[in-house]
C-alpha cells in the first residue's frame, strides 16, 4: 500500500514544518499539557507498532489518553500529521556524521544508515516518492548525501541520476526486507515452511525445471536463504558496492 503526502492543507502543514510550534488556542483553565511534538511522536509510535492503516486521529489520541478533538487545536487532521511524522521520523538520520574517510566509505556508511531507518519505520517506505514532504529533515538527509558526493566530482546531470539511483536502491532493498519479516505473521506461514512446500511443489511439478532454467538453477545453488534477512542484508552490501563502483567510473 502507497500513499501519497502532502493532501492535507498546503498552507497549514508547510507553515507546521517549517515554521515554530503553533500556540494552541488557549481556553480558560489550567494550562494544557499537550503538544505538537507530543502528538507527532504518538503518531509515529502508532505507526511503528503496525502500519499507516492503523494510524487515525482516534488512535493517536488513544495513545495520548486524551480526545481525538484535543488533538485538532495542534493539528488540522491525518493529511497534515502525516507529512509532520514523515519528517520528524528523519530527523534520526541528523547525528554527527561517521567519520567515513573517503567519499565512498561516506555514501555506504550514509546508504546503511538509511536502511536501518527504514527498517525501524517500515511505514516510511509506503509513503510515495512521487510527492515528496519537503520538509526540513528529509531535505537535510538529502543535503547530506550531495555534500559527501562532491568529493566525486560528478557533473550535475549525473550527480542527480546518482541521487535518485541511490535513495531508490536503499529503499527498495529495506522494503523487501521489511516485507520479509511481516510476511510470516500477515500470512500465519513461516518463511521456512512457504519455502519448503513451495520448492517440493516445483520439484513435482516442473522436474525439468534444472534443464528449462539452468542459470536460474545453478544461481539457486551456489546461493542460499532466499528472502531471509541475512540475505537480503548480503544482497544489499554486494549490490551497494557495484554501484559505487559505478559511481566512481563516471568520477574519473
Amino acid at each position: 500500500m502507497h500513499v501519497f503526502a502532502g493532501q492535507g492543507d498546503a498552507s497549514r502543514s508547510m507553515a507546521l514544518l517549517w515554521g515554530p510550534p503553533p500556540e494552541p488556542r488557549r481556553a480558560p483553565g489550567p494550562r494544557p499539557t499537550l503538544t505538537l511534538d507530543a502528538i507527532v511522536a504518538a503518531a509515529i509510535e502508532v505507526a511503528d507498532a503496525g502500519s499507516l492503516a492503523g494510524l487515525s486521529m482516534r488512535t493517536v489520541a488513544e495513545r495520548l489518553g486524551c480526545s481525538s478533538m484535543a488533538l485538532y487545536t495542534y493539528v488540522p487532521g491525518k493529511a497534515e500529521l502525516l507529512d509532520l511524522m514523515y519528517d520528524r521520523a528523519h530527523a534520526e538520520l541528523l547525528g554527527e556524521a561517521r567519520e567515513s574517510g573517503t567519499w565512498r566509505e561516506a555514501v555506504t556508511a550514509w546508504a546503511h544508515d538509511l536502511r536501518a531507518f527504514y527498517l525501524r519505520h517500515p511505514w516510511v517506505v509506503q509513503v510515495s516518492y512521487a510527492r515528496p514532504v519537503l520538509g526540513p529533515n528529509e531535505q537535510a538527509v538529502l543535503e547530506r548525501l550531495l555534500e559527501i558526493l562532491e568529493g566525486a566530482g560528478l557533473p550535475a546531470r549525473t550527480l542527480r541520476g546518482v541521487v535518485s539511483t541511490l535513495f531508490h536502491y536503499v529503499r527498495g532493498n529495506a522494503q523487501t526486507a521489511a516485507e520479509a519479516r511481516q510476511a510470516a505473521s500477515a500470512t500465519g506461514v513461516p518463511d521456512q515452511q512457504w519455502w519448503i512446500d513451495r520448492a517440493s511443489r516445483l520439484a513435482k511439478l516442473a522436474p525439468d525445471f534444472a534443464e528449462r532454467f539452468p542459470r536460474s538453477a545453478r544461481l539457486s545453488r551456489e546461493t542460499s536463504g532466499i528472502g531471509h534477512p541475512a540475505a537480503i542484508e548480503d544482497v544489499f552490501t554486494v549490490g551497494l558496492a557495484v554501484l559505487l563502483d559505478g559511481i566512481e567510473a563516471a568520477s574519473r
